[in-house]
C-alpha cells in the first residue's frame, strides 16, 4: 500500500486541534519506528528479547501517513524513539521525509538514541532538520556500562556525542538513576555533561515489562536525589520546557541544565501532553495504562481518511494519569510490554 503524501503544505492553525476529555491539547508525538536495539539495557529489556516480525511493523510510508494526520490536528512535535531508532535499515529516508514537514505545520523533529549508531548518521540527522537529541547515557565507566546495556561499547557512544556536536547538535543526556548501580555516578556525570556542553536528565525508573532486575531495591526516588544535590550545588529552577515531562534547574556551579523525570515519585500527568505511537501503529495515550486505538487497522482497512476519526477515539480514551507503584507489595511490573514496544 502507498500513502505516502505529496507536498501541499499541512501547516497553519488545526482546524479541530486534539483536545482530551480533561482538556490537555496533543502537541507532541513520540513515534517507535522498531522494537528492535543493539543493547539489552537491565531496567528496558529482558536479556533474550523476541522482536516482532517485520510484516508487523509499520512502514514509512504508513508512519509518514500518521504523522501528517497528527500535525494536521495540531501536534507541532514529533521524536522518533524505539528500541533504538538508528538500527533500522534505511531510517534516515523517513527522518528526511518528515523534516520535509518542518515550518509547515511540524516545528520540531527530534530523536531519543543509544548513541551507538549516532557516528555515522549525525550528519544526516543535522541535514534532515533535526536540532538536538536525547542520548541515554547511564555510566561513564566502560566495565559498567557492558554490564546495564549487557552488550554495548561506550566507546561507541562517545564517538556517537562527539560526532553529534561536530555536526551542531544540541544533546541532552538521559540518565536513569538507579540506587546501588549508577547513583555514585550522578555528580561525576553532572561535571562531565555540563563541561561538554550538554544537558543531563535524571530519570527515575518505571515498572515496565519483566526485565530479570530486582526494581524495588534499585528504584531510587529522585528527591532524594535532589536533596542530595541541593546541599552541595546551588539550583535555581528554571520554567523553560522541551515539550516533555521534564522538570529543570539551572546549576550555578556546573553552569549547565540539569534535568528531573520523575513518573514515580511526582508524576506529571495533569499536564501531559504528549500519546505514543507503537512500531506496529498501536496509540497509546499513557505509557502507564492499556488503553490504545489501533492506526495501523484504521490505516489498512479505511486508508489516510480513516485516520481523523481514530484520533477523535484516542482523545476520548486518554486517561487522567497512570497508575505506577513500585514496593515490596507491588513489586511484579505494572504493564507487561516492554518499554521498547511503546517507545521511550
Amino acid at each position: 500500500m502507498t500513502v505516502l503524501f505529496q507536498s501541499a503544505d499541512i501547516g497553519g492553525a488545526a482546524t479541530r486541534p486534539l483536545v482530551d476529555r480533561f482538556g490537555r491539547t496533543i502537541s507532541y508525538l513520540r513515534v517507535s519506528v522498531t522494537d528492535r536495539c543493539d543493547f539489552r539495557c537491565v531496567y528496558c529489556m529482558s536479556e533474550h528479547m523476541t522482536f516482532l516480525p517485520k510484516k508487523d511493523v509499520l512502514s514509512f510510508e504508513e508512519i509518514d501517513a500518521i504523522v501528517r494526520a497528527f500535525v494536521a490536528r495540531g501536534v507541532r512535535k514529533v521524536r522518533l524513539t524505539g528500541g533504538e531508532p538508528l538500527v533500522r535499515r534505511d531510517i534516515m529516508e523517513l527522518v528526511r521525509k518528515l523534516g520535509g514537514y518542518l515550518g509547515k505545520g511540524l516545528e520540531e523533529l527530534t530523536l531519543t538514541t543509544n548513541g551507538s549508531q549516532l557516528a555515522r548518521h549525525a550528519e544526516g540527522l543535522a541535514a534532515a532538520g533535526v536540532r538536538r537529541l536525547n542520548v541515554s547515557l547511564d555510566t561513564l565507566d566502560p566495565a559498567r556500562f557492558a554490564e546495564i546495556t549487557r552488550r554495548g561499547r561506550i566507546e561507541d557512544v562517545l564517538a556517537g556525542l562527539e560526532a553529534a556536536q561536530q555536526a551542531g547538535l544540541a544533546i541532552k543526556i538521559n540518565m536513569v538513576a538507579m540506587r546501588g548501580v549508577n547513583d555514585d555516578e550522578i555528580e561525576p556525570m553532572l561535571h562531565w555533561a555540563h563541561g561538554r556542553g550538554y544537558g543531563l536528565t535524571l530519570i527515575e525508573g518505571m515498572p515496565l515489562g519483566e526485565v530479570g532486575v530486582d526494581r524495588v531495591d534499585q528504584y531510587l526516588p529522585l528527591k532524594e536525589l535532589r536533596d542530595r544535590l541541593a546541599a552541595r550545588y546551588t539550583l535555581t529552577r528554571l520554567n523553560q520546557t522541551t515539550g516533555g515531562p521534564a522538570r529543570y534547574v539551572w546549576v550555578e556551579e556546573t553552569g549547565g541544565v540539569l534535568g528531573f523525570i520523575t513518573p514515580m515519585s511526582h508524576n506529571f500527568c495533569e499536564s501531559c501532553n504528549r500519546v505514543r505511537l507503537t512500531a506496529t501503529g498501536q496509540l497509546y495515550m499513557c505509557l502507564g495504562q492499556e488503553d490504545m486505538v489501533d492506526l495501523r487497522v484504521a490505516l489498512r482497512e479505511g486508508g489516510v481518511g480513516a485516520l481523523d476519526g481514530a484520533l477523535d477515539r484516542a482523545m476520548l480514551l486518554k486517561p487522567k494519569g497512570h497508575d505506577f507503584v513500585l514496593d515490596r507489595s507491588h513489586a511484579e511490573p505494572a504493564l507487561t510490554r516492554h518499554m521498547s514496544v511503546t517507545g521511550g
